[in-house]
């Protein structure tokens, strides 16, 4: 199954993900209602994409009191059912990693759906800091990266000679 993975080392910190959200969502442009949220610390020049991780066992599903949301079985996106959430929270209280928000609005949850399957954050991502892939993809492309870094530390500490 694909979920999405944010690399904050290469995130510019442009928010285009976030706009690109609530276009989708909302028809309009703004950065307060989007389903990811980047996180931004100045000082350090940080900045951060946060999405949903899309938990095996859901807290914030187990959480809703009104069976409100659910894991969809195709994407695995947690959806909600608007007619049966009581906006009480108890999903934003939940999430360990704090992307489960408010509609400031509607006053119902807001919680990335991956856009059906096809995630728009991604597609506007211009630095590739947003991916979306399976799990296995993800683990083999760590792989090939930490291998690449230990061939350039090699490279480095043996001199110019390995390439000859």
């Amino acid at each position: 199954m694909k979920r999405l993975f944010a690399h904050q080392e290469i995130c510019s910190g442009c928010l285009a993900c976030e706009v690109a959200c609530v276009a989708h969502h909302e028809g309009r442009f703004g950065l307060e209602t989007a389903r990811i949220k980047v996180s931004k610390i100045e000082p350090l020049g940080v900045d951060h994409p946060n999405v949903c991780r899309l938990c095996r066992r859901a807290p914030c599903v187990a959480a809703c009191p009104s069976d409100a949301l659910y894991k969809d079985g195709i994407t695995g996106a947690v959806l909600i059912l608007e007619d049966e959430c009581i906006d009480c929270a108890e999903c934003v209280e939940s999430c360990p990693f704090g992307v489960v928000t408010m509609h400031p609005g509607t006053g119902k949850v807001l919680i990335c759906d991956l856009c059906g399957g096809d995630p728009v954050c991604v597609k506007r991502c211009a630095t590739g800091a947003i991916v979306y892939q399976s799990a296995e993809n993800r683990t083999a492309d760590r792989r090939r990266a930490l291998a690449f870094e230990a061939w350039e530390e090699k490279k480095t500490t043996q001199g110019e000679g390995m390439n000859e």
